[in-house]
């Protein structure tokens, strides 16, 4: 049987053409892979509320009209994840809190970026459902 997985949400922010992506931390899980901010769900939160600590805690910044949109599960050989993406809308400009780097990225360079592979996995869809509207 397989570990019970970590679970972790996590928000994808548009503007125009461009998502918001950070940086992860040397000396944490996956250094230096871009990703879609968010974090663990402590045992007492909604996904939802986690999502909007995490960004507060990360980025001070408010999000809101979250929305859920797709996850991924995915075995690293130190963990295993299950990710709930969802698309949100952020009120004011976000600022790193904790020293990673940030950026709006163009869509159209999220596959050059290194990514997390559970992360990976739907950047197709996402830049599809993009061009889909």
């Amino acid at each position: 049987m397989g570990a019970v997985p970590l679970l972790v949400v996590a928000g994808i922010a548009r503007s125009g053409d461009k998502v918001l992506l950070t940086e992860r931390m040397q000396g944490s899980h996956l250094e230096g892979t871009w990703e879609f901010p968010g974090g663990k769900i402590d045992l007492d939160e909604t996904p939802e509320e986690a999502l909007i600590r995490e960004w507060k805690e990360e980025l001070a910044v408010e999000i809101r009209n979250l929305r859920p949109w797709t996850f991924a599960y995915h075995r690293y050989p130190e963990k295993t994840v299950l990710i709930l993406f969802f698309h949100v809308e952020v009120v004011g400009e976000p600022v790193p809190q904790e020293g990673q780097r940030m950026g709006w990225i163009p869509r159209s360079d999220l596959a050059k970026l290194p990514m997390p592979a559970a992360d990976k996995a739907l950047i197709e869809d996402l830049m599809m459902h993009e061009r889909n509207g």
